[in-house]
C-alpha cells in the first residue's frame, strides 16, 4: 500500500474539465489529470433519472493532498454535488509513484483561476 491516490470526478463540458485539471496541477495538488471524454452517465437527480454526456477526470495525487484537492474541486463547481471518489493505489511502478510524490505539494495554498 502507498500513500498515492487516484481521485475520480466528472464534468459536463471540456471548459470546466480543463479549468479543474489545470488548477489542480498548477497548485500542485495533482501530479497529473487525465481528461477522458465520451462518458455517458445515468443517475438519479431531484426525483428523476437523468442522462448526460460527461468527461471523467482521473487525478493522480497523494493522501496528504486529498483535503485541499476536495476544496479546490468545490471552488470550481460544475455541479451542485460534485462527484469525488478517492481510490488507493495499492502498488505501482516505483519511479511513477516517486514522480507523483515529487509533483504534489500537500499545501495547495496558492489559488489559481
Amino acid at each position: 500500500m502507498t500513500d498515492k491516490k487516484i481521485v475520480l470526478t466528472t464534468c459536463g463540458n471540456d471548459e470546466d474539465a480543463t479549468r479543474i485539471a489545470r488548477n489542480l496541477v498548477e497548485r500542485r495538488l495533482a501530479a497529473c489529470v487525465n481528461v477522458l471524454p465520451g462518458v455517458r452517465s445515468l443517475y438519479h437527480w431531484q426525483g428523476k433519472v437523468e442522462e448526460d454526456a460527461e468527461l471523467l477526470l482521473v487525478i493522480k495525487t497523494t493522501e496528504a493532498a486529498i483535503e485541499p484537492l476536495k476544496t479546490a474541486v468545490a471552488e470550481i463547481p460544475p455541479y451542485d454535488v460534485p462527484e469525488l471518489v478517492v481510490l488507493p493505489i495499492e502498488n505501482g511502478a516505483a519511479g511513477y509513484l516517486d514522480w507523483i510524490a515529487e509533483n504534489v505539494a500537500a499545501r495547495g495554498a496558492r489559488s489559481v483561476e
